[in-house]
C-alpha cells in the first residue's frame, strides 16, 4: 500500500481510478436521469484530489466530505482514505499546527463521521483538545474572514459548527471533563450572539436537532418560516439569499438562481429542525435537487466570491446528497 507525505493510502485498486473531475462550470449540461451513485462518486473524486494536490483540510471540499460521506452507503475506500488523512493530518499537529480555525473544522468533521460509527476516536479527542486550547473566553474562535461565504466570513459558523459536532460526538462527548466547560461556552455565545443571515438560521436549526434546549420552540418556528420565505420559484434555494457576502469584482450576487448547496443546506436543515419530509416546500425542494443534478453528478453552485473555481459546489453537492438522505430518497446509493 502506498502513503503520500500526509499517510494516506493511494494503492487501492478501487482509489487508483477516482481521477481529478473536470472543474466546476456553470456550463455542464444536466443529467438526463439522477444518480446518487455518480454524486457519490464526484464527492470521493473532488475530496481526494483536494488532499493529494493541496495536503491540508477545508470546509469546502474534505471538510463538507467528512461531515456527512459515512451516511452515504457507497465504495468505502474513498471514505477511508479521507478519514486517514485526517488523521495523519492531527497527528501532524505535534510539529506543525495550523491555525485555529482549521483545528476547529477538522475537529468537527471527525466528530460527525464519529457519530454515524457510534464510537468516539482518538483523533477527534485530540483534535478538540487542540480546538479548546484556542478557545476564546466568550466561546468563539479566531475564526478566517476572508468574504468567502458562508464558512470564511464571521464567527457564528464556527461556533455552531462546533457546538453541532461536540452535541453529535458519540459517547457523550459534551458531557465529559475534557468538552463540558467548552461546550458550555459554545452554547452562551451563541444565546448572546443570535444569528442574522439565513445561513446563520440554517445552521441553529441543525444545532435544534441535537442540542434542542439551545434553540426556542418559537426560534425555531421564525427562522424555518425565514427559510421557506426565500424558497424560488421553481422550488429551490440560491446560496446568495442566505447571506450578505460581497463579491471580489464588485458584482451583483445572483439571487434568483436555485443553486445545489442553496437548495440542499435548506432542505438539510429544515429536515433536521423537524419539518416533514412530504412538506409541501420540502418536497419541491427534492424535486428541484432530482432534476438539477448535472452529468458528471455533481449539483453547481456560483461560488459568492469569485468565479474561479466554485468549490462551494463540492460542499452543495455533499448537501444535496445529505438532503436527499433525510427525505429517504437515496434507495440508489444502497446499491
Amino acid at each position: 500500500m502506498l502513503f503520500n507525505g500526509s499517510g494516506v493510502a493511494f494503492g487501492q485498486p478501487s482509489l487508483a481510478k477516482l481521477e481529478k473531475p473536470a472543474a466546476n462550470s456553470p456550463d455542464e449540461p444536466l443529467a438526463k436521469r439522477f444518480s446518487a451513485a455518480k454524486a457519490v462518486d464526484f464527492i470521493d473524486r473532488a475530496s481526494l484530489h483536494w488532499q493529494r494536490s493541496r495536503e491540508c483540510v477545508t470546509c469546502h471540499t474534505n471538510g463538507a466530505y467528512l461531515l456527512g460521506r459515512a451516511r452515504l452507503q457507497a465504495d468505502p475506500a474513498p471514505h477511508v482514505a479521507v478519514r486517514q488523512f485526517f488523521e495523519q493530518y492531527v497527528s501532524g499537529w505535534s510539529e506543525k499546527k495550523p491555525d485555529p480555525y482549521i483545528v476547529v473544522a477538522t475537529a468537527a468533521a471527525l466528530a460527525l463521521d464519529d457519530s454515524a460509527k457510534g464510537k468516539l476516536s482518538p483523533a477527534t479527542r485530540n483534535a478538540f483538545a487542540e480546538a479548546w486550547k484556542t478557545q476564546r473566553e466568550d466561546g468563539s474562535w479566531d475564526w478566517l474572514k476572508c468574504g468567502w461565504g458562508p464558512y470564511e466570513s464571521d464567527d457564528h459558523y464556527g461556533v455552531t459548527l462546533a457546538a453541532i459536532a461536540v452535541a453529535s460526538a458519540p459517547e457523550n462527548y459534551a458531557a465529559s471533563k475534557d468538552a463540558a466547560t467548552g461546550y458550555k461556552k459554545l452554547l452562551s455565545w451563541l444565546k448572546k450572539n443570535r444569528p442574522k443571515l439565513a445561513h446563520q438560521k440554517g445552521m441553529m436549526l441543525w444545532l435544534s436537532q441535537t442540542t434542542p434546549d439551545a434553540v426556542s420552540s418559537e426560534d425555531k418556528s421564525n427562522w424555518q418560516k425565514n427559510l421557506l420565505a426565500l424558497q424560488q420559484a421553481d422550488g429551490g434555494w440560491a446560496i446568495a439569499t442566505l447571506g450578505d457576502w460581497k463579491r471580489a469584482d464588485g458584482t451583483e450576487q445572483v439571487r434568483n438562481r436555485s443553486d445545489g448547496y442553496g437548495t440542499g443546506f435548506v432542505v438539510f436543515a429544515l429536515r433536521k429542525s423537524g419539518l416533514a419530509p412530504d412538506h409541501p416546500a420540502i418536497r419541491r425542494g427534492v424535486l428541484w435537487l432530482k432534476a438539477n443534478q448535472r452529468e458528471s453528478g455533481r449539483w453547481f453552485t456560483r461560488s459568492t466570491y469569485n468565479d474561479k473555481h466554485h468549490f462551494i459546489t463540492h460542499a452543495g453537492t455533499t448537501f444535496a446528497l445529505l438532503a436527499l438522505t433525510e427525505c429517504n430518497e437515496l434507495t440508489e446509493a444502497k446499491q
